[in-house]
């Protein structure tokens, strides 16, 4: 019969309100059946083998902080914050935690450590005097599987996501240190969310960030606005949908990636001040607009474009005010934009520092656009050709007989397109020039004279 050993090794004062439970190095701790472990102002040290076998959360509870530590895994089923006078427990080592954590009273400080929720864990009972804090550092992680996800909070760590896509099995992490805009050391808001999901690209999301008010860091509460960076360093001003003080949330929707995610105020994002960003429709080209309430040591504007909101092309440069404390609105004009573009701004300072707007998108339609110039022609005729889809273009030439005479494929972009085609190898005369595109489903044809 194989026995299990159950070794309690040291029960060590520490002073009248602290004692330690240490596993010592080869030694056993095993928690089985229904059992019940409460730890009243006790750490938790696992120099040894930690095994959790029951459905009881073991829990934390007394007057006075703990702390969880050791040099070997720590894994609960179960893991109860039940700390009295806003007390925390300390964690000086990773922890995972298979079903959930929950909060009676106090907080879990992660002091520079993660806990990681594994794909079953869950935060259970969160709210503003007992929860999970972290100025030091360390995550909350989790993983999952989300497709077209609806309102769903993974593992209650109060992000919020919608997407009609599959984005597959994700991993977020929630942090509590505050993130630093480098543009003017703005700070943001104690939480931020690392959000990874294997498909990520062309989400549609919605996303919605809660917060409590013990997060807020001195942020203006009414003026919260979502940011995101693609390298935890630079971040650029997403804005928001929506927003509710009282419910402590800001949402996002069209978003069309996941990266790192917090919340700053708007108002501590400076040099520049935008107030109005937007664009219209005229004919086939997109008109961008916006409006600044103030310059600070600003350089220049790039107009940057992008088809999936992810990789970005600079299209255009305007200068900037450089020095303002009044209104000034600036106007760029996009003459070969791409079917349902998306557009953003970024603005540069002396120090060649960089500032984003948030991500607009334009639902302009692109028609189908056909012409041909010159005609009559000496040497070569132009074809212009503007359309909403990348594809292969045949051009024919056919004879008065309708004797095909000449053929070419090439390549054309989603916008507008010019190609040439030599008419000089051709006699004098008329010819019925024909061009198809999108796989057939377009065909023009016009007659050219050739003089």
């Amino acid at each position: 019969m194989k026995s299990t050993s159950f070794l309690l090794l040291s029960l060590l004062c520490g002073g009248t309100l602290s004692a330690q439970l240490t596993i010592t190095p080869g030694a056993q701790f095993s928690i089985l059946s229904d059992t019940k472990l409460t730890l009243k102002n006790i750490d938790l040290i696992n120099n040894g083998n930690f095994l959790v076998a029951t459905t009881n959360p073991i829990s934390f509870t007394g007057d006075a902080s703990s702390f969880i530590g050791g040099d070997q895994a720590v894994r609960f089923v179960k893991l109860e914050i039940n700390k009295t006078r806003n007390q925390p427990v300390f964690l000086h080592r990773t922890i995972s935690v298979g079903d959930g954590v929950f909060f009676s009273a106090g907080f879990l400080d992660l002091n520079g450590f993660d806990i990681d929720l594994e794909t079953t864990g869950h935060l259970d009972g969160e709210r503003e005097d007992s929860r999970v804090i972290g100025s030091n550092g360390g995550n909350v992680i989790f993983s999952t599987n989300l497709n077209t996800p609806t309102r769903s909070n993974p593992a209650n760590l109060g992000v919020i996501i919608t997407s009609d896509q599959n984005l597959g099995n994700i991993t977020i992490k929630r942090g509590h240190q505050l993130q630093v805009n480098p543009l003017n050391s703005g700070n943001s808001i104690l939480r931020y969310y690392d959000i990874s999901p294997v498909n990520n690209t062309n989400l549609n999301a919605t996303l919605r960030l809660n917060y409590f008010e013990g997060d807020l860091n001195g942020n203006d509460e009414n003026s919260l606005a979502l940011f995101k960076s693609d390298d935890g360093v630079n971040w650029s001003n997403q804005g928001f949908t929506s927003k509710d003080a009282k419910n402590n949330f800001v949402e996002k929707t069209g978003i069309g990636s996941f990266s790192r995610w917090t919340l700053f105020s708007n108002n501590s994002v400076l040099p520049v001040h935008f107030i109005a960003f937007n664009e219209y429709c005229q004919g086939d080209k997109v008109v961008v607009n916006w409006k600044t309430a103030q310059e600070q040591n600003s350089s220049h504007f790039n107009i940057e474009r992008s088809s999936d909101g992810i990789r970005w092309t600079v299209i255009g440069t305007l200068p900037s005010a450089n020095n303002s404390n009044t209104e000034r609105s600036y106007s760029f004009t996009d003459n070969n934009p791409l079917q349902n573009s998306f557009y953003r701004i970024a603005l540069y300072d002396l120090d060649g520092k960089v500032q984003y707007t948030n991500v607009i998108q334009s639902f302009c339609t692109i028609t189908e656009m056909f012409t041909v110039w010159p005609n009559p022609t000496h040497d070569a005729v132009f074809i212009n050709i503007v359309t909403s889809n990348e594809s292969q273009a045949v051009i024919k030439v056919f004879d008065s007989k309708g004797t095909l005479v000449k053929i070419e494929k090439t390549k054309i972009l989603s916008g507008r397109n010019q190609l040439r085609t030599d008419m000089r190898p051709l006699s004098n005369g008329v010819y019925s020039l024909h061009v198809d595109w999108n796989n057939g489903q377009i065909e023009k044809a016009v007659q050219i004279v050739k003089q």
